[in-house]
């Protein structure tokens, strides 16, 4: 979120930097010669302005980029981790079915017939 409030500055900072001069060339009671002298100083500037800019947005780029591999990551690992839970407690159940199923019906379905069709009273 904060990278976010960072980018909106960013843009407010230019918006509000060209729309100042702008005003401040219109209002100006400067001549004209002045003006023009007051432009080209601040076209000879630009590029420097403009190379500071892109090593901010680089940078920032660069801290977004961290921020979301590092969350990338911790999610990852949470996941790998809850996959294997779940594993273990599907293999934990699967056991215990197994041993209910055991105690529930102790002889095979053959022997229970045998015995149902015994004339023996023991």
């Amino acid at each position: 979120m904060s990278n976010n409030r960072s980018g909106s500055f960013l843009g407010g900072l230019l918006l509000g930097t060209a729309l100042g001069t702008v005003t401040g060339l219109l209002l100006a009671p400067r001549s004209g010669r002045e003006t023009r002298h007051l432009l080209r100083k601040s076209a000879d500037a630009l590029p420097e302005l403009v190379e500071d800019l892109a090593t901010t947005l680089q940078l920032q780029t660069d801290r977004l980029s961290d921020s979301a591999k590092l969350s990338w990551d911790g999610t990852l690992e949470r996941l790998r981790t809850a996959i294997a839970d779940g594993v273990e407690a599907s293999q934990q159940q699967r056991q215990l079915l197994k041993q209910a199923q055991v105690v529930d019906r102790p002889y095979s379905a053959d022997s229970l017939e045998g015995e149902a069709f015994s004339t023996d009273p023991h």
